[in-house]
């Protein structure tokens, strides 16, 4: 079995902001782009423009409806590996294929020695494992090791693929071992959670809560169409929402 680090003072890892993804799927095909021929093998699909396609996705996204009436919203979740500092995938891993690095702490699969088995998706709670059938080995995001690290490419885009392509700028990517780095202070302003904390693997990844919709106060009337008016329907919409408006 594979042994884990004592400590990482460096976490490298992802910071979400779930109140304002719109859910348009960048991050995740922005993500397959660099990867179908990036670092640990690239991504295969199988049938891509057929009638059942299917393929390795090393990030997607949920969408879920919470709350009622007013207060009511689409939350869009991106799921994808958490780097955790106590992963069960890379403990049960019986060739030491997966594992997590001492220097930054991400947590990534050498396809050079992973046999296959599964065990390390059985083992993740977050379903983060993807099987490649093309290639018989585990895949999953690796922060694009391969991007971050490269001195050959501008400085703005040394970060995942997912965080360069959101067009909202929900996903921010630095050291959350930093108390003092910028993601590390939104964490602590935005009350940023752990995804399945109470399994007690401690993501580094963290999520911000979507902000709760605030209900007006003011409670506007419908327009009174059928009272008598000298004007037409027409003219007595307009003039009811100029008077909605100017409330």
């Amino acid at each position: 079995m594979t042994s884990l680090p004592a400590t990482t003072k460096k976490k490298l890892g992802l910071v979400i902001d779930l109140d304002i993804c719109v859910g348009c799927q960048a991050c995740a095909t922005s993500c397959k782009e660099w990867n179908t021929g990036g670092y640990s093998a690239p991504l295969s699909d199988h049938d891509a423009y057929g009638a059942d396609p299917s393929g390795a996705w090393l990030n997607r996204i949920h969408s879920y409806e919470v709350g009622e009436g007013s207060a009511a919203k689409t939350v869009h979740f991106p799921r994808s590996c958490l780097h955790c500092e106590t992963p069960d995938c890379v403990t049960v891993c019986p060739t030491g294929a997966s594992y997590k690095r001492v220097e930054d702490g991400i947590v990534l699969v050498n396809p050079d020695t992973c046999i296959g088995c599964k065990l390390c998706s059985w083992a993740c709670p977050y379903g983060a494992r993807e099987y490649d059938y093309d290639d018989g080995v585990m895949k999953k995001c690796t922060l694009c090791v391969d991007r971050i690290y490269n001195e050959t490419i501008p400085e703005e885009d040394r970060v995942p693929a997912c965080v360069r392509a959101c067009p909202t700028g929900a996903r921010a990517f630095g050291d959350l071992g930093d108390p003092e780095s910028e993601v590390s202070k939104e964490v602590a302003a935005r009350g940023g959670f752990n995804l399945l904390d109470e399994f007690g693997y401690k993501p580094v990844n963290k999520y911000l809560p979507p902000r709760i919709n605030k209900v007006s106060d003011v409670q506007v009337k419908r327009p009174a169409m059928i009272e008598k008016s000298d004007g037409s329907a027409i003219e007595n919409l307009f003039a009811w929402v100029d008077r909605a408006l100017s409330a």
